[in-house]
Protein backbone atom coordinates (compact mmCIF):
# COMPACT_ATOMS: atom_id res chain seq x y z
CA UNK A 1 0.00 0.00 0.00
CA UNK A 2 1.56 3.48 -1.15
CA UNK A 3 -0.86 5.52 1.42
CA UNK A 4 -1.90 3.93 5.41
CA UNK A 5 -5.45 3.97 5.20
CA UNK A 6 -7.58 4.40 7.97
CA UNK A 7 -11.34 3.11 8.43
CA UNK A 8 -12.51 5.69 10.44
CA UNK A 9 -16.11 4.78 10.92
CA UNK A 10 -18.00 1.99 9.86
CA UNK A 11 -22.42 1.64 10.46
CA UNK A 12 -24.71 -0.54 9.66
CA UNK A 13 -28.40 -1.59 9.45
CA UNK A 14 -29.30 -5.52 9.21
CA UNK A 15 -31.21 -8.52 11.28
CA UNK A 16 -28.69 -7.46 14.14
CA UNK A 17 -29.81 -4.24 14.54
CA UNK A 18 -28.56 -0.56 14.32
CA UNK A 19 -25.88 0.19 16.89
CA UNK A 20 -22.26 -1.19 17.50
CA UNK A 21 -23.34 -2.21 21.26
CA UNK A 22 -26.60 -3.90 19.80
CA UNK A 23 -24.54 -6.03 16.47
CA UNK A 24 -21.41 -6.50 18.85
CA UNK A 25 -23.90 -7.90 21.35
CA UNK A 26 -26.15 -10.42 18.69
CA UNK A 27 -22.24 -11.46 17.59
CA UNK A 28 -21.26 -12.98 20.81
CA UNK A 29 -24.62 -14.71 21.30
CA UNK A 30 -24.81 -18.38 19.53
CA UNK A 31 -28.62 -17.79 18.14
CA UNK A 32 -29.01 -16.76 14.87
CA UNK A 33 -31.49 -14.16 12.78
CA UNK A 34 -33.47 -15.93 10.78
CA UNK A 35 -37.51 -15.57 10.67
CA UNK A 36 -39.84 -17.67 8.38
CA UNK A 37 -41.79 -15.62 5.64
CA UNK A 38 -44.22 -16.85 3.24
CA UNK A 39 -43.41 -16.34 -0.30
CA UNK A 40 -45.92 -17.33 -3.20
CA UNK A 41 -47.52 -19.38 -0.22
CA UNK A 42 -44.34 -21.07 0.56
CA UNK A 43 -42.66 -20.43 4.23
CA UNK A 44 -39.34 -19.04 3.31
CA UNK A 45 -36.01 -18.67 5.61
CA UNK A 46 -34.72 -15.39 5.71
CA UNK A 47 -33.13 -12.61 7.75
CA UNK A 48 -35.15 -9.44 7.96
CA UNK A 49 -34.21 -6.15 9.60
CA UNK A 50 -35.02 -5.84 13.39
CA UNK A 51 -37.56 -4.52 14.35
CA UNK A 52 -35.85 -1.21 15.62
CA UNK A 53 -34.39 -1.25 12.00
CA UNK A 54 -37.89 -1.10 10.21
CA UNK A 55 -39.18 1.23 12.27
CA UNK A 56 -35.81 3.87 11.55
CA UNK A 57 -36.49 3.09 8.00
CA UNK A 58 -40.32 4.00 8.59
CA UNK A 59 -39.45 6.88 9.97
CA UNK A 60 -37.03 7.69 7.50
CA UNK A 61 -39.13 7.30 4.37
CA UNK A 62 -41.54 9.62 5.98
CA UNK A 63 -39.06 12.66 6.52
CA UNK A 64 -39.78 13.42 2.73
CA UNK A 65 -42.13 13.48 0.27
CA UNK A 66 -39.11 12.57 -2.13
CA UNK A 67 -38.33 9.69 0.08
CA UNK A 68 -41.23 7.63 0.10
CA UNK A 69 -41.19 6.51 -3.09
CA UNK A 70 -37.81 5.11 -3.06
CA UNK A 71 -36.57 1.49 -2.70
CA UNK A 72 -35.54 -0.11 0.44
CA UNK A 73 -32.40 -0.70 -0.76
CA UNK A 74 -31.52 3.18 -0.87
CA UNK A 75 -32.74 4.05 2.14
CA UNK A 76 -30.66 1.01 4.19
CA UNK A 77 -27.96 3.10 2.49
CA UNK A 78 -28.88 6.58 3.14
CA UNK A 79 -29.58 5.57 7.28
CA UNK A 80 -26.46 3.43 7.18
CA UNK A 81 -24.20 6.88 5.45
CA UNK A 82 -25.73 9.44 7.66
CA UNK A 83 -24.71 7.24 10.97
CA UNK A 84 -20.68 6.60 9.52
CA UNK A 85 -20.50 10.16 8.25
CA UNK A 86 -21.38 11.36 11.94
CA UNK A 87 -19.06 8.59 13.52
CA UNK A 88 -16.41 9.61 11.31
CA UNK A 89 -16.78 13.93 11.76
CA UNK A 90 -16.97 14.07 8.11
CA UNK A 91 -20.11 16.25 9.02
CA UNK A 92 -18.40 19.67 8.37
CA UNK A 93 -16.08 17.97 5.75
CA UNK A 94 -18.37 17.65 2.65
CA UNK A 95 -15.37 16.89 0.02
CA UNK A 96 -15.57 13.46 -0.67
CA UNK A 97 -15.90 10.70 -2.92
CA UNK A 98 -19.08 8.22 -2.23
CA UNK A 99 -18.86 3.85 -3.89
CA UNK A 100 -22.07 2.33 -2.27
CA UNK A 101 -22.63 -0.82 -4.74
CA UNK A 102 -25.95 -3.44 -4.84
CA UNK A 103 -26.05 -6.43 -6.57
CA UNK A 104 -29.87 -5.96 -7.37
CA UNK A 105 -30.33 -2.59 -6.48
CA UNK A 106 -34.62 -1.83 -6.29
CA UNK A 107 -35.62 -5.28 -6.52
CA UNK A 108 -38.86 -4.32 -4.56
CA UNK A 109 -40.13 -1.13 -6.55
CA UNK A 110 -38.65 -3.07 -10.15
CA UNK A 111 -40.96 -6.32 -9.64
CA UNK A 112 -43.95 -3.38 -8.45
CA UNK A 113 -43.48 -1.43 -11.65
CA UNK A 114 -43.63 -4.58 -13.97
CA UNK A 115 -46.46 -5.97 -12.41
CA UNK A 116 -48.02 -2.74 -13.06
CA UNK A 117 -46.82 -2.87 -16.35
CA UNK A 118 -47.91 -5.78 -17.16
CA UNK A 119 -51.60 -5.43 -15.86
CA UNK A 120 -51.78 -1.95 -17.56
CA UNK A 121 -49.77 -2.14 -20.06
CA UNK A 122 -47.88 1.47 -18.86
CA UNK A 123 -45.37 2.53 -16.95
CA UNK A 124 -45.38 5.03 -14.04
CA UNK A 125 -43.18 8.45 -13.90
CA UNK A 126 -40.90 7.13 -11.71
CA UNK A 127 -40.17 3.65 -12.39
CA UNK A 128 -36.97 4.39 -14.10
CA UNK A 129 -35.39 7.20 -11.53
CA UNK A 130 -35.63 4.77 -8.50
CA UNK A 131 -34.54 1.42 -10.30
CA UNK A 132 -31.23 2.61 -11.32
CA UNK A 133 -28.39 1.35 -9.64
CA UNK A 134 -27.30 4.55 -9.63
CA UNK A 135 -30.02 5.64 -7.40
CA UNK A 136 -28.25 4.60 -3.95
CA UNK A 137 -24.87 6.84 -4.19
CA UNK A 138 -27.02 9.80 -5.95
CA UNK A 139 -29.48 9.50 -3.23
CA UNK A 140 -26.99 9.06 -0.48
CA UNK A 141 -24.76 12.25 -1.68
CA UNK A 142 -28.31 14.40 -2.14
CA UNK A 143 -28.94 13.26 1.46
CA UNK A 144 -25.49 14.61 2.97
CA UNK A 145 -24.95 17.06 0.67
CA UNK A 146 -21.39 15.68 -0.46
CA UNK A 147 -19.17 17.01 -3.19
CA UNK A 148 -16.92 14.57 -4.29
CA UNK A 149 -17.61 11.82 -7.55
CA UNK A 150 -20.84 9.49 -6.96
CA UNK A 151 -20.23 5.97 -7.90
CA UNK A 152 -22.61 3.03 -7.80
CA UNK A 153 -21.65 -0.75 -9.40
CA UNK A 154 -22.98 -4.03 -9.66
CA UNK A 155 -20.24 -7.01 -9.49
CA UNK A 156 -22.87 -9.25 -7.82
CA UNK A 157 -22.05 -10.32 -3.86
CA UNK A 158 -18.81 -9.03 -4.22
CA UNK A 159 -19.59 -5.39 -4.74
CA UNK A 160 -18.97 -4.00 -1.52
CA UNK A 161 -15.52 -5.00 -1.40
CA UNK A 162 -15.26 -4.07 -4.58
CA UNK A 163 -16.11 -0.70 -3.52
CA UNK A 164 -13.72 -0.61 -0.75
CA UNK A 165 -11.17 -1.43 -3.81
CA UNK A 166 -12.47 1.56 -5.37
CA UNK A 167 -12.02 4.31 -2.59
CA UNK A 168 -8.34 2.69 -1.85
CA UNK A 169 -7.93 3.71 -5.75
CA UNK A 170 -9.17 7.29 -5.78
CA UNK A 171 -7.41 8.29 -2.14
CA UNK A 172 -3.84 5.81 -3.42
CA UNK A 173 -4.34 8.16 -6.60
CA UNK A 174 -4.16 11.34 -5.10
CA UNK A 175 -7.45 12.18 -6.48
CA UNK A 176 -9.25 12.14 -2.55
CA UNK A 177 -8.62 11.99 0.47
CA UNK A 178 -11.67 10.63 1.92
CA UNK A 179 -14.55 7.92 0.50
CA UNK A 180 -17.26 6.21 1.60
CA UNK A 181 -17.77 2.81 0.61
CA UNK A 182 -19.98 -0.14 1.15
CA UNK A 183 -23.10 -1.96 -0.20
CA UNK A 184 -26.56 -2.11 0.44
CA UNK A 185 -29.27 -4.43 -0.94
CA UNK A 186 -33.22 -5.17 -0.06
CA UNK A 187 -33.60 -8.92 -1.58
CA UNK A 188 -36.56 -10.14 -0.24
CA UNK A 189 -38.32 -10.10 -2.30
CA UNK A 190 -40.80 -12.93 -4.36
CA UNK A 191 -38.92 -13.08 -7.61
CA UNK A 192 -35.66 -13.06 -6.05
CA UNK A 193 -36.57 -15.44 -3.57
CA UNK A 194 -37.97 -17.54 -6.41
CA UNK A 195 -34.59 -16.82 -8.36
CA UNK A 196 -32.36 -18.32 -5.27
CA UNK A 197 -34.74 -21.34 -5.29
CA UNK A 198 -34.47 -21.99 -8.82
CA UNK A 199 -30.90 -22.54 -8.69
CA UNK A 200 -31.66 -24.80 -6.03
CA UNK A 201 -29.16 -23.22 -3.53
CA UNK A 202 -31.62 -22.22 -1.01
CA UNK A 203 -31.75 -23.35 2.92
CA UNK A 204 -34.74 -25.73 3.66
CA UNK A 205 -37.29 -24.93 5.85
CA UNK A 206 -36.84 -27.27 8.55
CA UNK A 207 -36.71 -25.06 11.75
CA UNK A 208 -33.67 -26.87 12.90
CA UNK A 209 -31.57 -25.24 15.32
CA UNK A 210 -28.98 -24.00 12.33
CA UNK A 211 -31.28 -23.93 8.52
CA UNK A 212 -27.64 -22.30 7.15
CA UNK A 213 -24.47 -24.96 7.75
CA UNK A 214 -21.95 -22.44 6.00
CA UNK A 215 -18.67 -23.78 6.49
CA UNK A 216 -19.83 -26.87 7.62
CA UNK A 217 -17.62 -29.04 4.86
CA UNK A 218 -19.67 -32.16 5.54
CA UNK A 219 -23.10 -30.93 4.39
CA UNK A 220 -25.08 -33.10 2.14
CA UNK A 221 -26.49 -30.12 0.65
CA UNK A 222 -27.09 -26.58 -0.45
CA UNK A 223 -27.93 -23.97 2.62
CA UNK A 224 -27.59 -20.73 1.85
CA UNK A 225 -30.73 -17.87 3.05
CA UNK A 226 -31.23 -14.56 2.07
CA UNK A 227 -30.67 -11.50 4.68
CA UNK A 228 -31.55 -7.85 3.95
CA UNK A 229 -29.04 -4.89 5.26
CA UNK A 230 -26.41 -2.25 4.66
CA UNK A 231 -23.39 -0.85 5.58
CA UNK A 232 -20.86 1.98 5.00
CA UNK A 233 -17.56 2.22 5.89
CA UNK A 234 -15.65 5.94 6.03
CA UNK A 235 -11.89 5.93 4.37
CA UNK A 236 -9.00 7.82 4.90
CA UNK A 237 -5.86 9.12 3.69
CA UNK A 238 -2.82 8.66 6.73
CA UNK A 239 -3.02 7.05 10.28
CA UNK A 240 -5.62 8.51 11.88
CA UNK A 241 -6.23 8.76 15.72
CA UNK A 242 -10.27 7.57 15.58
CA UNK A 243 -9.16 4.92 12.90
CA UNK A 244 -10.72 1.70 13.51
CA UNK A 245 -8.65 -0.31 11.70
CA UNK A 246 -6.15 0.02 8.47
CA UNK A 247 -6.15 -1.30 5.23
CA UNK A 248 -2.76 -3.30 5.19
CA UNK A 249 -3.77 -5.13 1.99
CA UNK A 250 -6.37 -5.42 -0.94
CA UNK A 251 -6.66 -8.12 -3.68
CA UNK A 252 -8.58 -8.87 -6.67
CA UNK A 253 -9.37 -11.79 -9.05
CA UNK A 254 -11.46 -13.40 -11.44
CA UNK A 255 -11.26 -16.83 -13.34
CA UNK A 256 -12.77 -17.78 -16.62
CA UNK A 257 -16.33 -19.00 -16.30
CA UNK A 258 -17.00 -22.65 -16.45
CA UNK A 259 -20.85 -22.48 -14.82
CA UNK A 260 -22.57 -18.89 -15.05
CA UNK A 261 -22.69 -19.45 -11.44
CA UNK A 262 -19.25 -21.47 -10.14
CA UNK A 263 -15.88 -21.19 -9.64
CA UNK A 264 -13.32 -23.82 -9.67
CA UNK A 265 -12.87 -26.45 -7.07
CA UNK A 266 -9.81 -24.85 -5.18
CA UNK A 267 -11.17 -21.41 -6.23
CA UNK A 268 -8.28 -19.88 -8.51
CA UNK A 269 -9.73 -16.22 -8.03
CA UNK A 270 -9.96 -16.79 -4.01
CA UNK A 271 -5.88 -18.11 -4.50
CA UNK A 272 -4.53 -15.02 -6.30
CA UNK A 273 -6.86 -12.21 -4.20
CA UNK A 274 -5.83 -13.57 -0.63
CA UNK A 275 -1.98 -13.87 -2.26
CA UNK A 276 -2.49 -9.78 -3.55
CA UNK A 277 -3.87 -8.68 -0.50
CA UNK A 278 -1.23 -10.62 1.70
CA UNK A 279 1.85 -8.40 -0.09
CA UNK A 280 4.91 -9.26 2.00
CA UNK A 281 2.73 -10.20 4.92
CA UNK A 282 3.60 -13.54 6.12
CA UNK A 283 0.78 -16.46 6.00
CA UNK A 284 1.98 -16.80 9.96
CA UNK A 285 1.15 -13.19 10.95
CA UNK A 286 -3.12 -13.05 9.83
CA UNK A 287 -5.02 -14.08 12.77
CA UNK A 288 -8.66 -15.07 11.55
CA UNK A 289 -10.01 -14.70 8.20
CA UNK A 290 -13.80 -14.09 7.65
CA UNK A 291 -14.72 -16.17 5.01
CA UNK A 292 -17.27 -15.71 1.99
CA UNK A 293 -18.92 -19.02 2.73
CA UNK A 294 -22.41 -18.32 1.31
CA UNK A 295 -23.62 -22.17 2.72
CA UNK A 296 -23.32 -23.96 -0.62
CA UNK A 297 -21.72 -27.26 -0.81
CA UNK A 298 -19.32 -26.29 -3.79
CA UNK A 299 -18.99 -22.85 -2.69
CA UNK A 300 -17.98 -23.28 0.90
CA UNK A 301 -15.50 -25.71 -0.18
CA UNK A 302 -13.70 -24.00 -3.12
CA UNK A 303 -13.48 -21.51 -0.39
CA UNK A 304 -11.57 -23.70 1.88
CA UNK A 305 -9.57 -25.17 -0.73
CA UNK A 306 -8.07 -21.80 -1.80
CA UNK A 307 -7.31 -20.84 1.83
CA UNK A 308 -5.24 -24.39 2.04
CA UNK A 309 -3.28 -23.63 -1.00
CA UNK A 310 -2.27 -20.08 0.21
CA UNK A 311 -1.66 -20.75 4.00
CA UNK A 312 -0.93 -24.78 3.90
CA UNK A 313 -0.63 -25.89 7.41
CA UNK A 314 -0.49 -22.52 8.80
CA UNK A 315 -4.13 -21.61 8.85
CA UNK A 316 -5.76 -18.66 10.28
CA UNK A 317 -8.78 -18.91 12.43
CA UNK A 318 -11.83 -19.17 9.97
CA UNK A 319 -15.57 -18.05 10.44
CA UNK A 320 -17.97 -16.46 8.48
CA UNK A 321 -21.12 -14.85 9.52
CA UNK A 322 -23.46 -16.08 6.71
CA UNK A 323 -25.14 -18.76 9.21
CA UNK A 324 -26.79 -15.89 11.30
CA UNK A 325 -27.66 -12.96 9.02
CA UNK A 326 -27.92 -14.71 5.75
CA UNK A 327 -26.34 -13.66 2.32
CA UNK A 328 -26.99 -10.06 1.90
CA UNK A 329 -25.92 -10.28 -1.86
CA UNK A 330 -23.90 -6.94 -2.83
CA UNK A 331 -23.68 -5.83 1.12
CA UNK A 332 -22.13 -9.07 2.24
CA UNK A 333 -18.78 -8.27 2.17
CA UNK A 334 -19.22 -5.09 3.77
CA UNK A 335 -20.62 -6.45 6.94
CA UNK A 336 -18.43 -8.87 7.26
CA UNK A 337 -15.91 -6.33 7.16
CA UNK A 338 -17.78 -4.84 10.08
CA UNK A 339 -17.46 -8.53 12.00
CA UNK A 340 -13.39 -7.79 11.06
CA UNK A 341 -13.19 -4.40 12.57
CA UNK A 342 -15.55 -5.26 15.98
CA UNK A 343 -12.90 -8.58 16.24
CA UNK A 344 -10.02 -6.21 16.07
CA UNK A 345 -11.78 -3.75 18.14
CA UNK A 346 -13.24 -5.90 21.10
CA UNK A 347 -10.11 -8.53 20.69
CA UNK A 348 -12.65 -11.37 20.39
CA UNK A 349 -12.92 -14.08 17.63
CA UNK A 350 -16.35 -14.91 17.43
CA UNK A 351 -16.80 -18.55 15.83
CA UNK A 352 -19.55 -20.02 14.10
CA UNK A 353 -20.93 -22.38 16.39
CA UNK A 354 -21.49 -25.64 14.89
CA UNK A 355 -17.16 -25.69 13.82
CA UNK A 356 -15.27 -27.08 16.08
CA UNK A 357 -12.08 -24.35 16.69
CA UNK A 358 -9.05 -25.51 17.58
CA UNK A 359 -6.55 -22.50 17.19
CA UNK A 360 -8.89 -19.46 18.22
CA UNK A 361 -6.11 -16.84 18.52
CA UNK A 362 -5.46 -14.70 22.02
CA UNK A 363 -4.44 -12.07 19.91
CA UNK A 364 -6.13 -10.20 16.73
CA UNK A 365 -3.45 -8.14 14.66
CA UNK A 366 -4.85 -8.97 11.07
CA UNK A 367 -8.14 -10.36 9.73
CA UNK A 368 -8.60 -11.11 6.10
CA UNK A 369 -12.04 -10.64 5.19
CA UNK A 370 -12.96 -12.91 1.24
CA UNK A 371 -15.85 -11.91 -0.89
CA UNK A 372 -16.88 -13.21 -4.53
CA UNK A 373 -19.68 -13.32 -6.65
CA UNK A 374 -21.00 -15.50 -9.68
CA UNK A 375 -18.58 -16.06 -12.17
CA UNK A 376 -15.43 -15.56 -9.74
CA UNK A 377 -14.99 -11.94 -9.09
CA UNK A 378 -13.11 -12.76 -5.81
CA UNK A 379 -11.78 -9.85 -3.61
CA UNK A 380 -10.22 -10.16 -0.11
CA UNK A 381 -8.75 -7.48 2.62
CA UNK A 382 -6.68 -7.17 4.78
CA UNK A 383 -6.98 -5.48 8.12
CA UNK A 384 -4.50 -4.39 10.68
CA UNK A 385 -5.35 -3.40 14.08
CA UNK A 386 -4.51 0.40 14.78
CA UNK A 387 -1.49 1.55 16.30
CA UNK A 388 -0.96 4.42 18.04
CA UNK A 389 1.46 7.56 18.44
Amino acid sequence: MQHTISITAISSISSLGISTEEIWRKYKEASHCISYKDFNEEQTVVAELSERAKQVIQELRTESDHYKDLDDSVLFGIYAARNAVLEAGWKQDLDFGINIGSSRGATSLFEKYHQEFLATGKSSTLSSPTTTLGNISSWIAHDLQSQGPEISHSITCSTALHAVLNGVAWIQSGLADKFLVGGSEAPLTPFTIAQMKALKIYAATDKSNYPCQAMNLDKKRNSMFLGEGAAVACLEKGNKENALAYIKGIGYATEPLKHNISISTAADCFQKSMKMALGDTAIDEVDAIVLHAPGTVKGDLAEYNAIKAVFGDVLPALTTNKWKIGHTFGASGILSLELATLMLKYQEFIPVPYIENNNIPKQLNRIMINAVGFGGNAVSILLEAPFRN
